[in-house]
């Protein structure tokens, strides 16, 4: 019944990296480290979210005008081995895309289109190496080291630019699970410490130059993953997963002391934290195959967004089937989101709404390979 579990989880695939919580494109799970015996994944994704919105405000151009599609399409691409060192340890890396970004306005009917227009992006890579340790009882713990680098650039309309240097720097995570192997049962509870990156700056503004340090910490999390059989051949499996937002912000040194560029707010900040819920059924048909369904929610953080991420919240809904064959699966995947609708403010009124972005969406495809060895 676990092959049930490689096509559900490449529907969190989609649902995690169309743009739900934050600028979160994948999510540091344990779940490789409960693979039997040694195991290899290689898997794919692509993003295209539809993301626009209307200005409301006559600024430089009309009220009215639309922005245009803003969210660039996207894929994503990690890789993961499991090994089993003995009966009680096992190690596993992954390799992924755990942060992302890319945003581009260039209607010339909305403010951030005109002249230039304005682009935005944020790339990133990890390396997250952990190790599992199966106590008596059915219990196991496990701990880890993440290795995150990560960089990012700006460009408005209005001429301010901004690219930061590329930054590495280390996390970590621990964790403890519980097993029943004859009803398929698990439920992992997992810590993922923060990571702060100390970037440097190179700004332009007003045809001037500056080099400044800034400091970005990328969140903290808690996450509950469980799976559960309900019934011959069927699984229960869904994940509760909390993660401060709030205690993330990009903030540039001259941006933000220059008021009517920023009206002193970050370039990206959230005012919340969120929890993304996830609950699916699994089931298995033949030998072979297997399907799966899942639904996802991220509630609404409320109040104003960032221009350069003006979504808040998400449902999202995606199915997968896995091919098993000797050692080799396959899964493949989709996913809808519906992402939930928001309003941005400028730095010339930061009392009321600028933009109104509403019923946006994003569409994911996902695929897996994983081979046991």
């Amino acid at each position: 019944m676990k092959t049930i579990l490689t096509g559900a989880s490449i529907l969190a695939l989609g649902a995690t990296a169309a743009m739900a919580a934050g600028v979160e494109r994948s999510v540091t799970s344990p779940a490789l480290l409960f693979e039997t015996g040694n195991y290899a994944e290689l898997s794919f994704g692509s993003i295209s979210p539809s993301v626009s919105g209307t200005q409301v405000v006559p600024l430089v151009v009309p009220a009215g005008g639309s922005s245009g599609d803003i969210a660039n399409h996207f894929n994503q691409i990690s890789l993961g081995v499991k090994m089993a060192v003995n009966d009680r340890v096992d190690v596993a890396v992954v390799l992924d895309q755990p942060i992302g970004a890319s945003i581009n306005y260039a209607s010339p009917t909305y403010l951030f289109g005109i002249l230039t227009g304005t682009q935005a992006r944020i790339d990133s890579k990890a390396l997250t190496a952990m190790l599992r340790y199966r106590l008596d009882g059915g219990f196991s713990v496990y701990g880890g080291v993440k290795l995150e680098e990560a960089s990012g650039e700006v460009a408005f309309f209005n001429g301010y630019r901004m690219t930061t240097t590329k930054e590495t720097d280390l996390g970590y995570l621990v964790g403890v699970a519980y097993e029943k192997p004859e009803i398929a049962m698990r439920v992992a509870l997992t810590y993922l410490s923060d990571i702060t990156h100390d970037f440097h700056g190179r700004e332009e503004l007003g045809g001037n130059t500056y080099n400044l340090p800034f400091e970005t910490t990328v969140p903290q999390s808690v996450s509950l993953e469980f799976q559960s059989g309900i019934a011959e051949d069927t699984l229960l499996f869904g994940s509760v997963r909390w993660r401060e937002w709030s205690n993330f912000d990009i903030s540039p040194y001259v941006y933000i002391n220059t008021p009517a560029l920023s009206g002193g707010l970050p370039l990206v900040s959230y005012s919340k934290d969120t929890v993304t819920y996830t609950l699916g059924i699994g089931r298995k048909f033949t030998e072979n195959w297997s399907a799966a369904m899942s639904y996802t929610h991220e509630g609404k953080r409320g109040g104003f967004s960032g221009n350069l991420g003006p979504t808040d919240g998400l449902d999202s809904l995606g199915v997968g089937v896995t091919y098993t064959r000797d050692n080799i699966k396959v899964s493949a995947g989709v996913n809808y989101s519906r992402l939930g609708n928001t309003s941005t403010r400028v730095a010339s009124d930061l009392t009321h709404a600028f933009s109104d972005f509403r019923d946006n969406h994003a569409v994911g495809f996902g695929l897996k390979v994983g081979y046991a060895f």
